[in-house]
């Protein structure tokens, strides 16, 4: 049972964002810095990638743990509260992200996910994957 009443859950759902987030910020702030350049939050393509480099046609996610379903398997027996709700509604993000990547892909387009603990723990990585790929296009002139 939820320990809030439905107006402060309700306040509570409204404040969470769906772009800026801490992680595509810091993300983003990272590749900055090696000096990509990149567009955010880019509607010209399904999912509305939150970082997409258009010349090298990537695309790239960053995914909440929690939202996205991050260890689903093991994590969704840990759902306490309102998981009438929650599982279901977990398993359409789930599923819609794989359709948005399959959208993607049959458009040409490399797609990249991250998860929110890759971000946060693994920055240097990830970043270090996008410059890889990028390279590669640029080297197999796919560009």
């Amino acid at each position: 049972m939820d320990n809030l009443t439905r107006e402060q859950r309700h306040k509570n759902m409204k404040a969470i964002q769906s772009k800026d987030t801490s992680i595509e910020i810091k993300l983003r702030k990272a590749l900055w810095k090696e000096g990509l350049r990149y567009r955010k939050n880019y509607a010209g393509l399904p999912g509305k990638p939150d970082i997409v480099f258009t010349k090298y046609k990537v695309a790239v996610f960053c995914d909440s743990d929690f939202w996205h379903g991050f260890d689903w398997e093991n994590r969704q027996h840990a759902i306490k509260s309102n998981h009438e709700y929650w599982i279901p509604k977990i398993k359409r993000n789930i599923a819609r992200d794989r359709e948005v990547e399959c959208l993607l892909k049959e458009m040409g387009w490399e797609v990249i996910r991250f998860w929110e603990w890759q971000i946060r723990k693994e920055i240097d990585a990830c970043v270090s994957k996008i410059q890889r790929i990028i390279l590669e296009k640029k080297i197999d002139g796919n560009v």
